[in-house]
């Protein structure tokens, strides 16, 4: 059993205004989701699933599905605003997608294995893909034991600014007791801080794990994610902007004792682009990758 990659693709297009400016930040232009694909293969990934939105799907099919394919099989589904459970219907006024979790679940249809999910234009590192395919192997047939990947906090920060990330709490076994959203977070002065509820700022250790949007799952967790859904929809039916957000079930999940989450530790670099001022910063780092031998150039 091969464990396979659920890339989530649906906001290229909303965020970039097309897939034309999938921006290419390799030595050769090659995107960010380029290098995800490459580390994914080499980790012993069997099959990639790319949740994007159908108005797009020529031009994906074209411009990046088409260099994957002689490497990986691939996969691909739609998330659509009116992609809803029975009983419910989309109100007309909704333009926002509903969450990385709703996007998650549109590959419950073609995924039976042991599943890693990603953010299209994140960088997370060779190291990540290994740890997450060595864990996920394990997994098969198993209900209810999930993974993320904590990247040490202080190989997440942005030179340009103050970022958002969850900040994990865990026990002894390494199992996720918590996540926090944290939605400042920068280095001052040598130290990582983080602004608390009463605008303080509160030093954390530069290890501290934080959590990038690399979780990995069991096929069990669709059922949740279909159950969880109906709730969260009962709930925000007149919220226009209210999403379903991953981090959120899989806490709901751990706090009602039903799932345990281990964290797997990182020295991998995150990196992607928050401010248009990390473009530059993206560039010189893939270029050292490459320069290290660690990617060749061109990638494919």
């Amino acid at each position: 059993m091969k464990p396979t990659l659920l890339v989530l693709a649906a906001g290229l297009g909303s965020r970039y205004g097309g897939l034309k400016q999938l921006d290419g930040l390799g030595p050769n232009s090659e995107t960010i989701m380029d290098y995800s694909i490459y580390d994914a293969v080499k980790a012993g990934f069997g099959k990639v699933v790319f949740v994007i939105r159908e108005t797009f799907e020529e031009e994906f099919r074209e411009k990046v599905a088409k260099k994957y394919e002689h490497l990986i099989p691939i996969e691909i589904v739609f998330q659509e605003l009116d992609n809803l459970p029975e009983g419910f219907e989309l109100n007309p006024d909704r333009v926002k997608p509903w969450g990385t979790n709703h996007a998650l679940m549109m590959g419950k249809s073609v995924i039976n294995e042991p599943f890693a999910v990603i953010n299209a234009d994140d960088f997370y590192g060779r190291k990540s893909y290994e740890v997450m395919a060595n864990f996920l192997t394990q997994l098969e047939g198993s209900k209810n034991r999930y993974c993320m990947v904590g990247y040490r906090v202080g190989n997440t920060l942005s030179e340009s600014g103050a970022v958002a990330r969850g900040v994990c709490e865990t026990d002894e076994k390494s199992n996720l007791t918590g996540i926090v959203e944290r939605t400042q977070i920068k280095r001052i002065d040598g130290v990582v801080k983080f602004k608390d509820e009463n605008d303080e700022w509160i030093s954390i250790p530069d290890n501290k794990p934080v959590s990038m949007n690399m979780f990995g799952f069991t096929p069990d967790y669709f059922e949740y994610s279909d159950q969880f859904f109906v709730d969260f929809l009962k709930k925000n039916e007149e919220e226009l902007k209210a999403e379903f957000f991953i981090p959120t079930l899989v806490n709901d999940l751990i706090v009602d004792g039903k799932i345990e989450m281990r964290v797997l530790d990182t020295t991998a670099q995150w990196f992607g682009v928050t401010y248009i001022e990390d473009r530059p910063v993206v560039v010189s780092k893939l270029k050292e990758l490459v320069d290290k031998g660690e990617y060749p150039s061109p990638l494919f």
